[in-house]
């Protein structure tokens, strides 16, 4: 199975935790405009609790005109050897197989809109050509990220929605285009949590107790699906159009924050992403959204100033309720929360009102916050 190549990698920073009775004494009052974060349901209530995240961002690349102007995003160019890849064959990740006008790669008259990730149907230097997407911010800890993916329809490449730190703390969904079998309603989803355990065994996590292999209802390859984690304090969450797939806890889950990536490759592994593809191969992402709270310990009292340096008491507009999306609206995403800029297509993020330009509201490094609590702060009840 494979794994990150450790030295590409940018390191995370330190983490932090605030208590709920802390941001209980910080509060005042509330600031409209989901200032206080966002929240999904609690996978641990009965009694319709939720958890909270206090910094977001959100990309439709159908709305982005080009990939280059992101401020969220940046296209990775490096090689992999065959021998540091562990197949038949090396990979170079080329910003050129990367762009959000993906009619250039389509052959096939497909009115699809997004971001398209290439792999080559052709090698250059024994190596196969493949495409990789990272997110800037490398501060995303415990939170809940969500990709709207069409995967490829062409045998012998690796799909991933993933978010890494290190070579042992990486959460991955992963397609392997080789294991669809349309005639008998087989689609496999490969999803892994890399520990210190799976480095051991060669990166290979299916004897170490954090792998699933799940077989989709549906063919991933055919329509725009939404693909998602939750990675919580001492679990990870997977799900398929807001349907839970798989529960992980232990000492494998990442206590870190990290970054984002997609990625789109092959080198020939027999055992994992086959091929190389006989002619080039389409991976589309129609959007990302995360939700999260940031481990930077530097952001913390910017965020909670802008909490409690409020103006309102309605809760509804503080913490604002993540959507769950469903494969009826996976092509379109659904709600987006931030504002769009002109001349920047699809990025939304938090407003700072005080002087109408947009920018990013960066986390508080705060551990899994109960709405209830941030509630009776907007109340006056503390």
């Amino acid at each position: 199975m494979e794994s990150r190549i450790t030295a590409s990698r940018r390191t995370a920073l330190g983490r932090m935790v605030l208590t709920v009775s802390a941001l209980l004494l910080l509060c005042r009052s509330a600031v409209a405009s989901c200032e206080c974060g966002y929240s999904i349901a609690d996978p641990d209530s009965d009694a319709g609790g939720t958890l909270v995240f206090t910094d977001m961002f959100e990309t439709d690349f159908t709305k982005l005109d080009n990939i280059t102007l992101s401020r969220h995003w940046e296209r990775m160019e490096f090689n992999v050897s065959a021998e540091d890849g562990r197949g038949k064959y090396g990979k170079r990740f080329m910003r050129d197989n990367i762009d959000t006008q993906i009619s250039r790669f389509q052959e096939d008259g497909s009115d699809d809109a997004g971001l398209g990730l290439r792999v080559g149907g052709e090698l250059t230097d024994e190596a196969v050509p493949a495409a990789e997407l990272d997110s800037y911010r490398s501060d995303l800890h415990w939170g809940s990220y969500r990709a709207g993916m069409k995967t490829t329809g062409v045998n012998g490449t690796c799909a991933a929605f993933f978010w890494y730190f290190n070579d042992t703390q990486e959460i991955d969904i992963e397609f392997l285009s080789r294991e669809s079998d349309s005639e008998n309603d087989i689609y496999p989803l490969n999803l892994v949590l890399q520990t210190p355990e799976s480095k051991q065994a060669g990166y290979d996590a299916i004897g170490t107790g954090s792998y699933r292999r799940v077989n989709l209802t549906f063919d991933p390859s055919a329509a725009f699906h939404e693909y998602r984690f939750d990675y919580l304090g001492d679990r990870v969450l997977f799900y398929a159009d807001s349907k839970l797939l798989a529960d992980m806890r232990g000492k494998g889950v990442p206590s870190v924050g990290g970054h984002l990536i997609l990625s789109h490759w092959s080198n020939g592994n027999g055992n994992w992403s086959g091929g190389p593809p006989e002619k080039d191969a389409l991976l589309t992402v129609n959007y990302v959204k995360a939700y999260f709270n940031s481990s930077d310990p530097d952001v913390l009292s910017e965020k909670v100033e802008a909490c409690s340096s409020s103006n309102t008491t309605d809760t509804e507009d503080a913490v604002c309720a993540i959507p769950k999306v469903t494969a009826d609206d996976a092509r379109t995403g659904g709600r987006f929360f931030g504002p769009m800029e002109d001349g920047e297509g699809g990025e939304g993020r938090a407003i700072d009102e005080e002087d109408g330009a947009s920018s990013v509201v960066w986390g508080v490094p705060i551990a899994l916050v109960t709405v209830v609590s941030v509630a009776m702060c907007l109340m006056g009840a503390v």
